[in-house]
């Protein structure tokens, strides 16, 4: 036995080997555990997070819809302006997270606007008032935008270095989200009324929020390519802005009005098993678009994705019963929250600046006038709004089909640092 200066002991041969060899295991163990746990449950808060934000607190008023409309008196016109209620706050709390900064990485903003959400879900029984229903539903797409963005920056900080597909089942969590409230409100068609899913709904979305509160946010460096002397991206980039701004009214008619439209023309449970489809598609779209990018080129992608949901918001408005409802439910599932990711994707590669901020703005004001183009066509049902949504849907594509010309697919670019601003608003709805 060795004692060195300071008191402390050194051991030599081979007792000292095997401490320091067990040390080691110990060391990689762990690091182990960590790479492969700990990212696993960021992903899976992440996952509850959205699934409470965007799969119940935003899209849950589509499958309750139709009960609104036979139980509390609901206009198909107030119906459309409670839609948009909710998705000019969705702008406001986007907004609020490009001005703030800040704001996306807060864990206790996202806790409180989980806290705002299920009280409003819970609230929307309580009355008949259509004043009152609007500005719930706006607050509840202010606490939506905030909780999504948040949750995706938490996704993003804690998945880096991870598996792409990892990413894409944390995203999935909207589509679970949607799977879970539209089970839940099929089954209160048979055991309660419209008032009583707004209350499932708020529990679901506690148990949910319950999942999620333990997400923590981190700040970290972005890095994205820059490549001066390359071809300006404007064309590019303009023709991208004009499909996702179409994208966004279009398939927003769809989000709103598909379980209504399929009610009209199919036996009643039709319409809710139709939304429950819708969710189980969107939770692993993200992942399948991820493993399809590795094939093909993501213009191609996206404008195959487009064709797709175009074809499945019309079918219910051309062809009755329920096989065509259910084909519809998938193709526009498996096809919605694809095409923010691969336009955002694409937004990215084209280094076109603040292109995240700029498509999310003209995508949520899509959202906004969607439901008021088609207010006008839904006196004599949904079939006209839906053949309308698809067209919008089939004129985005033609405007991504613009981006396969001579698209810059090799970039050779040197990193630079993102700003906090066009970190902040990355949205996959």
């Amino acid at each position: 036995m060795l004692r060195a200066v300071g008191g402390c002991d050194y051991q030599s041969g081979a007792k000292r080997s095997w401490r320091f060899g067990a040390a080691a295991a110990h060391d990689k163990t762990m690091t182990t555990v960590h790479n492969d746990v700990f990212p696993r449950a960021h992903a899976v808060q992440a996952a509850a997070a959205l699934a409470a934000s965007m799969g119940i607190g935003r899209f849950v008023y589509t499958p309750i819809l139709p009960l609104m409309h036979t139980q509390a008196g609901l206009s198909a016109s107030l119906g459309a302006t409670l839609a948009t209620a909710n998705y000019v706050g969705y702008l406001i709390g986007a907004l609020a997270g490009i001005l703030i900064p800040g704001v996306v990485r807060s864990a206790a903003v996202m806790r409180m606007s989980l806290v705002v959400l299920i009280a409003t879900l819970a609230l929307m029984p309580t009355t008949h008032d259509g004043s009152i229903w609007f500005a719930l539903r706006l607050v509840a797409g202010i606490a939506s935008a905030l909780v999504f963005m948040i949750a995706v920056s938490a996704l993003h900080a804690h998945l880096r270095g991870q598996s792409q597909f990892l990413a894409g089942w944390g995203f999935g969590g909207v589509g679970l989200g949607i799977a879970l409230s539209g089970v839940l409100v099929f089954v209160v068609r048979f055991v309660g009324t419209w008032s009583t899913a707004w209350l499932a709904s708020a529990a679901l979305a506690v148990v949910c929020a319950a999942v999620a509160w333990g997400l923590t946010t981190e700040p970290r460096p972005i890095i994205t390519p820059d490549a001066p002397g390359t071809p300006s991206p404007q064309r590019w980039f303009t023709a991208l802005f004009i499909s996702y701004f179409l994208e966004g009214i279009g398939y927003i008619i769809a989000g709103t009005f598909l379980v209504a439209a399929i009610d009209l023309a199919a036996p009643e449970w039709v319409g809710s098993g139709a939304w429950i489809v819708v969710g189980l598609a969107a939770f692993p779209s993200c992942a399948l678009w991820a493993w399809l990018s590795l094939r093909w080129s993501r213009p191609t992608l996206l404008l195959a994705a487009l064709l797709i949901q175009a074809v499945g918001i019309a079918l219910p408005a051309l062809i009755g019963g329920v096989g065509p409802a259910l084909i519809s439910a998938f193709l526009f599932g498996v096809t919605f929250l694809g095409i923010g990711s691969i336009v955002l994707a694409i937004g990215a590669h084209l280094q076109f600046p603040r292109a995240v901020a700029l498509l999310t703005a003209g995508y949520s004001v899509g959202q906004i006038l969607g439901p008021l183009v088609v207010t006008p066509l839904l006196r004599d049902g949904y079939r006209d709004a839906l053949l309308l949504g698809a067209a919008i849907v089939l004129a985005a594509a033609c405007a991504a089909a613009a981006l396969r010309f001579r698209f810059p697919h090799d970039v050779d670019a040197a990193p630079r640092k993102v700003t906090p601003n066009e970190e902040a608003v990355f949205d996959v709805r």
